[in-house]
């Protein structure tokens, strides 16, 4: 039995996008609007509010912003 037509599509596309010296990467990543996922945002963001470690992340990134905003103008 032949693949649908969707299939046959998808696979020449493919095969494209291969001939153009690409490859197909597939990634599967957190679901940020699952209650779990925002729960558990919600509990690493109250360790770090206004611990010594954030202040050293907020103060490192002013200083790469800075470097880089000078670097710009």
């Amino acid at each position: 039995m032949n693949a649908p037509v969707s299939q046959d599509k998808f696979r020449a596309y493919r095969e494209r996008k291969k001939a153009a010296g690409l490859r197909e990467v597939r990634l599967w990543v957190p679901d940020t609007r699952s209650t779990a996922f925002k729960a558990e945002a919600t509990r690493q963001a109250a360790l770090l509010n206004h611990s010594e470690d954030e202040k050293e992340a907020i103060a490192a990134m002013e200083r790469l912003a800075h470097d880089v905003l000078d670097d710009w103008h």
